[in-house]
């Protein structure tokens, strides 16, 4: 092995079997398999909490490695960072410790960068249950303390890494999430069989992302119940996400919904179901009250599908400046008008989509990956 072989250790739990990649999962995903690939002088190893898929081994310089328990719960949290990470961190002494999900190990030497999505639990602190809160509020200012770098995925969650935990600003770096190369415009025989399949062949809106309380479902049935009662419109709403956790009220106020015929709930969909729909829709309405960034506002733009986003934390950072109708997320009325102006006003979807299509230029997977590398190299250098 040539001297200037490193060894890079990943926590890569994420990184999930099938088609179940989010956020999290999806940066880890567009990240490594391009670092990997551009750095085959290089050894990666990445750290999984379960059997893995073997196409995440993304090239011959990956090396797999399944260490116990699975890590899907407060104690388990510890069980796994806190012991089986850091003995195998000691064992191996990698040369740095990349995290993508917020976590790392407070028990080693091994230098850390950690990439943090947002910071919703503090702000929030009623979407998660009171061990997860616990582990939350103990463990992630100590993680972002003892990491060489930290890397947010917008200003936004700089911002609030700096007000919140006190971090310097100059310990931290912003990286994008980007959307996926596959996400594009499509012809409108495309569009057509898709809505013919998904929608009776009526226009739709859609909302893409699991559902849990910070994504505002409950909110966004209630203005869409109230859009459909006042225009009497075909258009229907397409809800396409897993149900993650405290779902309960998003589907009491479906049942309760006199148009719920108007909205599907179709589950995860395929990533070549995912572009369609995007590219198929009238409109993306994605109105959470918190985000870290909002993958599917970048998604949608790509697609050349308008967007309906919320005007608070990243948002409005992520759709650009006229790049989408920025709404107030508690104010039904306000998403209600929203989804009534994108549903009636052709003229405001095809500038939306404009904007769209010249602001989602920012951000690329490519570019990002490279920033990265580049965190990884500095911490490495010393």
């Amino acid at each position: 092995m040539p001297p200037s072989s490193l060894h890079i250790a990943v926590n890569t739990r994420f990184l999930l079997p099938g088609d179940a990649l989010e956020g999290i999962g999806r940066f880890t995903f567009e990240t490594l398999s391009r670092m990997v690939r551009q750095h085959p002088e290089h050894t990666f190893h990445f750290l999984f909490d379960r059997p893995y898929d073997a196409r995440y081994v993304f090239a011959a310089n990956v090396i797999p490695h399944v260490l116990a328990p699975p890590a899907r719960h407060p104690l388990l949290f510890v069980a796994w960072f806190e012991g089986a990470v850091a003995a195998w961190l000691r064992r191996h002494k990698p040369a740095v410790f990349l995290s993508t999900d917020g976590f790392t190990t407070l028990a080693t030497a091994v230098p850390r960068v950690t990439v943090v999505h947002d910071l919703a639990f503090e702000h929030f602190p009623q979407d998660v249950s009171w061990l997860v809160r616990r582990y939350y509020h103990f463990f992630m200012p100590r993680f972002v303390r003892a990491s060489a770098w930290v890397i947010a995925v917008s200003e936004a969650t700089k911002q609030d890494l700096m007000q919140t935990y006190g971090l310097a600003a100059d310990r931290i770096r912003v990286i994008y999430n980007a959307p996926g190369g596959n996400f594009a415009p499509q012809a409108a025989p495309e569009q057509a069989a898709t809505r013919a399949r998904f929608s009776q062949q009526q226009p739709y809106i859609l909302f893409v992302g699991a559902l849990q309380p910070r994504k505002n479902l409950v909110n966004l049935l209630r203005a869409f119940e109230a859009f459909k009662t006042r225009t009497g419109s075909a258009t229907q709403l397409l809800i396409v996400g897993r149900q993650a956790w405290k779902a309960g009220p998003i589907f009491e106020v479906y049942q309760q919904m006199r148009h719920r015929e108007a909205v599907r709930l179709t589950g995860r969909v395929s990533d070549a179901e995912l572009v369609q729909l995007y590219a198929a829709a009238r409109g993306c309405a994605y109105v959470p009250y918190f985000e870290g960034f909002g993958i599917p506002i970048v998604e949608a733009q790509a697609s050349g599908c308008p967007v309906i986003t919320s005007n608070v934390s990243s948002m409005p950072e992520v759709a650009g400046p006229e790049g989408a109708l920025l709404v107030n997320p508690v104010d039904v009325a306000d998403i209600s008008n929203a989804l009534e102006q994108l549903d009636t006003n052709p003229e405001l979807r095809q500038r939306l989509i404009a904007r769209g299509l010249e602001n989602v230029q920012r951000f690329s997977w490519e570019r990002s990956a490279e920033q990265l590398w580049s965190c990884l190299q500095e911490v490495i250098k010393g």
